[in-house]
């Protein structure tokens, strides 16, 4: 089911599914089953097409039946709304002008042929056929009178009495042809529209014209002939539609017309009808749906603004047929299929197809509005643009916390701003298909990724854990517990977040990276600044008052991981590293304090500590050597010297050497 906002109100086309034709071979429509957009597709009622074309659509006055008739070859078709599947079809001999329903069932109708005949059909079939001197163009129906009015190429308008089985005098006219019939529902008056663009009235108790006007010549268009005619549902306004695709609303007390809407094609108007949806009684909100050849217009009748416009893409609009009271509009084209349209805005659904009112309300939920031509920016976006002098003009438009912006300016201005944003992306596009090539290699060492890769330590390390929980280990078991990872059954419930494809592009694009200065990364974890500070201070301590050394052989016996492990885990041993440097009990390094002249060294731990490479050789340092006994006291007391070395020597010496600073 597509949708379309013109003019901003949604209007969405039930009949735009896809669909198969009936010469189809049944191998072929088993096949279409796997077809998700056929699966998927909506019907509004079963097999509501025709084989060439659709001319009319009207409803029951029970509102239980529709009937459509078609040409090519002439038929009609009756739809059971109960069942939502066709009732029955007829083929005629000619095809069909128009017809009326006699009943408030679908068991009497009457229809007008291209032949002049005037064939009566009833529930058992076809009943009785009749001919008319002229050619017929409408055919209307008077239920009080019990009389048939047929208007043809003829300055007059026939009536037939279905009460008396016989033709009446007919009414006369001042046109030279009649086009169009309107009955008014409240006091029975009769419009003729003719081909001059005369419009004339007629009493059927008095059988005379009651009064004339030359109507196309009102609206500003002489000479120009009446297509339509209409009246409303309260009886005191009448529409008319002109041969130059104009609608004018007259009220029957005034010659001039109050309103005049053009449709912008110059094609005839076909129909015209008034529309009200339940509880909004007979006020502004009334509206007019015209429509021609191209285009359906719904526009308001007082002040003859535009509501909203659809444009069938499927061929010629002939008739359309409104559901009274709801949003469901049906429009008879020249294409198979007949077009059904609903607009949630212009009233509710009918009971009978109740179920669009779920269908589209899930679609609203489901996929947002997207507009092809603006892109939704917010404040933080306008400002990195250059465009937030922009707002509070048209070239922004306010939409929730953010504002739609043209695509063309958005585009612009996102050149200007960065200028080589396309080269990052495409070398951002290049090294994602190196590394996707890459990991189809064979691999030894297992990597952490290069996004995230803080996260990605802490939950290997986690699932290392839960791995040596599951095998017993009562240390990584009471480690879990601690942090409630622990079902009450024993059973760890740690999830592995780098198994699951859901957080797969956590650790591949860098658009998703951990950012821990963030505002709301620190409101999440208050005590990550405070760790991060003393473990930065920790470095600057070890640094300042050790130096690496570099032994051969040592070094050889420590190991020097390899680059996979050392991404791996490479902030595993940095604690161990300095306890062993420098235990916090403040015990001497290896058995006591180092003699004066004589350097105390400490031995490094097999990971590099920050600040402790040994950049010479790029290799971690295997042993840490303090630089004099002083260094060693202020490292065990976490005091910097700093300060000290920024003093005079005369200064230091008279201190005698002992070491001021600033405690940690």
């Amino acid at each position: 089911m597509k949708v379309s906002a013109p003019d901003g109100v949604k209007v969405y086309n039930i009949s735009s599914s896809k669909s198969i034709p009936k010469w189809l071979s049944d191998s072929k429509k088993k096949a279409l089953k796997k077809n998700e957009e056929y699966r998927r597709r909506l019907e509004l009622l079963q097999d509501f097409r025709f084989p060439a074309a659709c001319q009319r659509i009207k409803v029951t006055p029970d509102q239980q039946y529709i009937f459509a008739t078609g040409y090519h070859p002439p038929m009609v078709k009756v739809f059971d709304l109960a069942n939502l599947s066709l009732k029955f079809d007829r083929h005629l001999d000619a095809e069909i002008v128009d017809f009326q329903i006699l009943t408030e069932d679908y068991s009497k109708a009457v229809f007008l042929c291209t032949d002049r005949t005037v064939c009566f059909h009833a529930r058992f079939g076809s009943y009785h056929k009749t001919r008319v001197p002229r050619f017929g163009r409408d055919l209307a129906y008077a239920p009080f009178a019990a009389e048939l009015l047929v208007a043809g190429s003829a300055p007059e308008v026939w009536r037939l009495s279905l009460e008396e089985g016989r033709f009446m005098a007919p009414l006369p006219c001042r046109s030279p042809a009649v086009n169009a019939l309107g009955i008014s529902p409240v006091h029975g008056l009769v419009a003729a529209a003719g081909e001059d663009g005369q419009l004339e009235c007629f009493d059927p108790r008095a059988r005379t014209s009651v009064g004339c006007l030359n109507a196309a010549a009102a609206c500003n268009a002489p000479g120009s002939e009446l297509t339509c005619v209409r009246f409303d549902d309260a009886g005191l306004h009448v529409a008319v539609g002109t041969s130059t695709g104009l609608v004018a609303l007259y009220d029957l007390r005034a010659q001039h017309p109050l309103l005049v809407k053009d449709h912008m094609y110059g094609a005839p108007i076909k129909d015209i009808k008034f529309h009200s949806a339940p509880g909004d009684g007979m006020g502004a909100s009334r509206r007019v749906i015209s429509s021609d050849k191209h285009i359906i217009k719904v526009w308001d009748a007082s002040s003859g603004a535009g509501f909203t416009s659809i444009e069938p893409a499927e061929g010629d609009i002939n008739d359309v047929c409104v559901w009274p009271g709801s949003g469901l509009i049906m429009a008879a084209c020249d294409d198979t299929v007949v077009q059904g349209y609903f607009i949630p805005s212009l009233g509710p659904a009918p009971r009978w197809c109740g179920h669009l009112e779920g269908l589209t309300e899930e679609m609203e939920e489901a996929a947002p509005a997207v507009y092809d031509d603006y892109r939704f920016v917010t404040k933080a976006d306008l400002v990195k643009l250059g465009l937030d002098h922009l707002v509070g003009t048209p070239l922004l438009r306010a939409y929730m916390h953010g504002f739609f912006v043209d695509n063309r300016l958005y585009n612009k201005a996102k050149s200007l701003t960065d200028p080589f944003a396309y080269e990052a992306y495409r070398a951002a596009r290049v090294q994602k298909k190196m590394e996707e090539e890459r990991a189809s290699r064979i691999s030894l060492v297992k990597k952490l990724p290069k996004v995230n890769t803080k996260v990605a330590a802490r939950l290997t390390a986690q699932q290392a854990e839960v791995e040596a929980a599951a095998a017993g280990d009562a240390a990584a078991r009471a480690a879990l517990k601690k942090k409630g990872l622990l079902a009450p059954d024993g059973q760890p419930v740690a999830p592995n977040a780098m198994a699951d494809d859901r957080f797969k592009a956590m650790f591949e694009d860098a658009d998703f990276v951990v950012d821990e200065e963030a505002d709301e990364y620190k409101a999440l974890h208050p005590n990550a600044g405070e760790r991060a500070a003393h473990k930065r201070e920790g470095d600057r301590l070890l640094e300042e008052h050790f130096e690496a050394v570099s032994d051969d052989e040592e070094g050889s016996d420590a190991g020097i991981s390899e680059e996979g492990s050392e991404e791996e885990g490479g902030s595993e041993g940095e604690g161990d590293a300095r306890a062993a440097a420098a235990p916090r009990g403040g015990k001497p390094l290896r058995g006591g304090k180092p003699a004066a002249g004589k350097q105390a060294v400490a031995k490094g731990g097999s990971l590099k500590p920050s600040g402790g490479v040994d950049k010479v050789r790029g290799k971690q340092p295997a042993m840490y050597a303090a630089r004099d006994i002083s260094s060693f006291d202020a490292y065990q007391k976490r005091e910097s010297r700093g300060d000290v070395f920024s003093r005079p020597l005369s200064e230091r010496v008279g201190d005698g050497g002992t070491t001021t600073g600033t405690g940690w």
